[in-house]
């Protein structure tokens, strides 16, 4: 049986699911910790004892997102197995975070909230990065295992994210594209492995 919170986690996790409905409902500029300790019902002060900054709890909510996406994949690669297998669940994982409407929602104010913030951008840009280095390492061991064409681990880790955020992820965030129905998704999914491992997989 899992333990109870104790009362300060109990309020930093209000506090958080406080943060996303006001970041989801009215972006990041326009946000303001008051309006977040109010939908919290906790003080100013104790949500500022939590997040020293807005920045540092709207981190925080990125983070927990990517945690949690992260926690369902696993990276661990498999030299008994084939490839397109082991892939295809990764990338099934993935479809399944970029088909979130929390993710998607954030995700818009993130972006929105970088336009004028290089800074911010940047520090976005680097935990994404950090998020998706997990599929280098796996592009990494199955190099190492003679299975895949020497090719910068990271160029294509990149190339096989894009092939899935061009139809699930961007046309989403920038056009108001509905997420992809599941035969939709699994095709997008069939054909970035037909086209990644085309061009990567060295035969047996």
């Amino acid at each position: 049986m899992k333990a109870p919170l104790r009362l300060t986690d109990r309020k930093r996790e209000a506090i958080v699911q406080a943060a996303i409905a006001e970041f989801r409902a009215n972006g990041f500029e326009v946000t303001s910790m008051d309006k977040i300790a109010a939908l919290a019902e906790v003080s100013k002060r104790t949500v500022y004892n939590h997040f020293p900054s807005k920045e540092e709890l709207f981190s925080e909510i990125l983070q927990q997102l990517w945690i949690s996406s992260a926690d369902r994949l696993d990276m661990t690669y498999h030299p008994e197995r084939p490839l397109r297998d082991q892939l295809q669940e990764l990338l099934v994982s993935k479809m399944q975070m970029l088909a979130d409407s929390n993710f998607l929602d954030l995700a818009r104010v993130a972006i929105a909230a970088t336009i004028h913030s290089p800074e911010r951008a940047q520090n976005m840009v680097s935990r994404l990065n950090e998020r998706e280095e997990s599929f280098t390492a796996w592009i990494r061991a199955a190099q190492a295992d003679g299975r895949f064409k020497a090719v910068d681990p990271s160029f294509a880790a990149t190339q096989i994210h894009a092939l899935l955020k061009a139809f699930a992820f961007w046309p989403q965030i920038t056009l108001g594209a509905p997420t992809l129905a599941p035969a939709a998704q699994m095709s997008v999914i069939e054909s970035a492995l037909d086209l990644f491992l085309g061009g990567y997989e060295i035969p047996a």
